[in-house]
């Protein structure tokens, strides 16, 4: 192996021209000839397996998460079917703990990051009128560090003799885990996943590297701190978390899997149980921030676009970040309460884990003020974002009383915890996802997507998930525990509405597959630079910009006279110039 490093690194030197290669935004090259350009941009499968071009490896991240998005949804709803009849045996009990395990983790680790690094990919540098990435070779290896990883994490349900897959929740509790007792949980597969998880953590840890470096050191010397674009501050406290976060689950999984197959005793001991959780959550609740901060950026930018008016407290949303990203680090033993740690010990933590709740709702009260008196104009992104806003809403509220002991003493381990953090995941998280992903379509397309269906999309994925996650709340409420494939006959009535709330939500993903795909390869295509009709109300950012001046080479190339040029412009001229 380490010959074959060392000839792939002489080759690289030899074909490579390190020093004069600079990616630019439109994928140009500084200080070289037409024909250098097409030998660093070629088409077709080459230039998607050797890109180094910011916006070409957003879209590849933004591929990747929505294939993941996809077996994570097709998982859940196998599930779901089970859970249709108390007695149902549609797949095994062992079966369904695979696919709960593997939910989570594809779920969180798949989609939600690499979501979120498709979006920061593409637009971050072009906010903060960069070239490209601070490393874009290392924005490319991050990238392809995440399918080896998914096959990894999957390869328990690939045909592989003696292999099967991980039934260890997303968590990996030990000593389960470990491989602890007579289970199955020593075989091959789970050493995989967590290998897999690993692979995943140094990808995202590369890239946030990448932001924090391109952030600092590539802004436009017009883009200063104060003028700063919200979803870029996102994108930098988030990346400060992961820089945090993730080494510590690195080494703790490096830590398992020596306990699994070295014979180390870190947690395969008595109080290894409780190391585990304080190690996993140390890094598990910050995770939970890294993803919904993004999101949270996307809906502060692209919600007053729609509503006419600029964002309301842009500082104190900027400074509700900031104290977010700080204040997650204090507030992982809330989810240990019930392990029996000291009461002092409880009470400080949980006074940390109400006192976030605090900015979140800096946040909140932000966003509803911005669409006060506005000029509401109710597109599909807008309604992605109203819906991010009220579900955001009854997660974040659930979660309050889960920050309080005796409650959850009461809630822990019950539907009602699931119920709760897909409130954020799926309600919070992907709805922003969808939100920006409309609001961009023009931009990464060229061409405007169905509003029909988009809304249809809207609509059955709120009602689908309202229905699906507010009917766990009550679950938990009756006392039914999570992770079980059978129940009580006395919750069937509430796991069949849950059910149906699934395939609602599955239907609707089904036609935003069909609308995203045509639209893509069959959508009107789009001769305004300003599809949203943003320049009227001054909103217009610096993207649209650079979409303005992609338009304009693309007519440039066409041949058109300077004329139509000029009135396809989509921007004014002092706001053009300003913005050069």
């Amino acid at each position: 192996m380490g010959i074959f490093l060392i000839a792939v690194a002489a080759w690289l030197a030899r074909v490579e021209d390190w020093r004069s290669y600079t990616p630019l935004a439109g994928g140009g090259a500084v200080g070289s000839t037409e024909q250098y350009v097409s030998e660093e941009k070629p088409s077709g499968v080459i230039r998607w397996l050797t890109t180094v071009d910011h916006k070409d490896i957003g879209i590849l991240y933004g591929a990747y998460g929505l294939v993941a998005f996809a077996v994570g949804g097709l998982m859940v709803v196998v599930m779901r079917l089970e859970l249709a009849d108390p007695a149902s045996t549609l797949i095994s009990n062992t079966f369904y703990n695979s696919l709960l395990t593997s939910h989570g983790i594809t779920m969180l680790f798949l989609f939600g990051t690499p979501i979120i690094a498709a979006f920061s990919n593409y637009f971050i540098p072009l906010l903060i009128g960069a070239d490209d990435m601070a490393f874009p070779r290392i924005n490319a290896i991050a990238f392809w560090l995440l399918p080896p990883a998914a096959l990894l994490i999957w390869a328990g349900f690939f045909p592989i003799p003696d292999v099967i897959p991980a039934q260890t929740a997303w968590t990996m509790y030990t000593p389960l885990s470990a491989g602890v007792g007579s289970g199955n949980q020593m075989n091959a597969g789970v050493d995989l996943m967590l290998l897999g998880l690993h692979l995943s953590g140094v990808s995202a840890t590369m890239g946030s590297i990448n932001f924090i470096a391109t952030i600092f050191t590539e802004r436009n010397e017009k883009v200063t701190w104060a003028n700063l674009d919200i979803f870029s501050w996102t994108i930098l406290t988030q990346s400060g978390l992961i820089l945090f976060a993730f080494p510590l689950l690195g080494s703790a999984i490096l830590m398992l899997l020596l306990d699994r197959n070295f014979g180390t005793m870190f947690f395969a001991v008595d109080g290894g149980a409780i190391l585990w959780q304080h190690l996993f959550w140390f890094f598990g609740h910050p995770e939970v921030y890294i993803l919904v901060l993004p999101p949270m950026g996307i809906v502060s930018l692209v919600l007053p676009r729609f509503a006419g008016r600029r964002l309301f407290g842009f500082k104190f949303v900027v400074y509700s970040t900031l104290a977010i990203g700080v204040l997650s680090f204090g507030v992982w033993a809330h989810h240990m309460f019930a392990t029996g740690i000291d009461p002092r010990l409880r009470a400080s933590f949980m006074a940390v884990s109400l006192a976030i709740a605090i900015p979140s709702a800096v946040k909140t009260f932000n966003w509803i003020t911005t669409m006060w008196n506005g000029k509401i104009r109710l597109t599909t992104p807008m309604l992605f974002c109203i819906g991010f806003v009220s579900n955001f809403i009854i997660g974040g509220v659930t979660g309050v009383f889960l920050a309080s002991i005796p409650v959850d003493l009461v809630l822990h381990d019950t539907y009602y915890v699931v119920g709760h953090f897909h409130y954020i995941v799926m309600g919070a998280i992907a709805f922003a996802g969808f939100a920006g992903l409309y609001y961009w379509f023009p931009i990464y397309t060229g061409r405007m997507y169905q509003t029909t269906l988009g809304k249809w999309h809207f609509w059955l994925s709120m009602v689908g998930t309202n229905l699906t996650f507010f009917v766990m709340v009550l679950l938990g409420y009756g006392g039914m525990p999570r992770r079980y494939a059978t129940y009580l006959p006395q919750f069937a009535t509430l796991h069949q509405i849950a059910t149906v709330g699934a395939l609602i939500l599955f239907v609707g993903q089904i036609i935003f597959v069909w609308n995203f795909v045509q639209s893509w390869l069959e959508g009107p295509q789009i001769e305004d630079a300003d599809p949203w009709d943003l320049a009227d109300d001054g909103l217009l950012t610096s993207e649209w910009h650079w979409f303005d001046r992609k338009l304009e080479t693309a007519i440039a190339d066409g041949g058109e006279d300077d004329a139509e040029l000029a009135t396809d412009g989509g921007v004014a001229e002092a706001d053009a110039a300003s913005d050069e």
